[in-house]
């Protein structure tokens, strides 16, 4: 791991994440009577109690309003969810403020054009494989997995790693 990634990763106090794209494949998937669907990662839902474990919460930043987010969120014991946020930027003041913390010790996790200035605003961000080209460019940390099958872990197991070594809790 690079020294750079390793000193942002040691701050992290606080990770946020999207959802489609990063907890999700970003996939839209309709039963036949037009319920939609999601396919969430059983390792990233792991990643969030691993992160509880150590102290750190988990706080999803998502465009979109759907209850299957709320329910995943609460069996993976996800601190908060901010749902409805057209400009996700606009979050890091209520943050800092809540848990008492800077700019720079937030993780965001980022994939498309609507989380490219909050992943700017964050000390550490990262997108999946296949997240955008510019969100590729921005962040300072491009996962090998893609959204949706493992990206989020990946970057818990980066944190986790920075600050504890191998006296993490799992």
């Amino acid at each position: 791991m690079k020294l750079d990634i390793i000193k942002k990763c040691k701050k992290i106090k606080v990770l946020l994440t999207d959802v489609d794209g990063v907890l999700t494949d970003g996939g839209m998937y309709y039963s036949i009577k037009g319920d939609a669907l999601k396919k969430f990662y059983a390792r990233d839902g792991m990643g969030v109690n691993i992160l509880l474990r150590n102290k750190i919460p988990t706080i999803i930043v998502t465009k979109e309003k759907n209850m299957i987010i709320k329910k995943w969120a609460k069996k993976m014991n996800v601190n908060l969810v901010l749902d409805g946020v057209l400009k996700k930027e606009d979050v890091i003041g209520k943050i800092c403020k809540n848990y008492k913390i800077i700019s720079d010790e937030i993780a965001f996790i980022g994939d498309d054009v609507n989380d490219l200035e909050l992943m700017k605003k964050c000390g550490f961000s990262a997108t999946p494989q296949d997240g955008i080209k510019d969100a590729i460019s921005i962040s300072n940390y491009h996962c090998k997995a893609k959204g949706g099958d493992g990206a989020f872990r990946e970057v818990v197991d980066l944190i986790i790693r920075a600050q504890f070594g191998s006296k993490k809790l799992y």
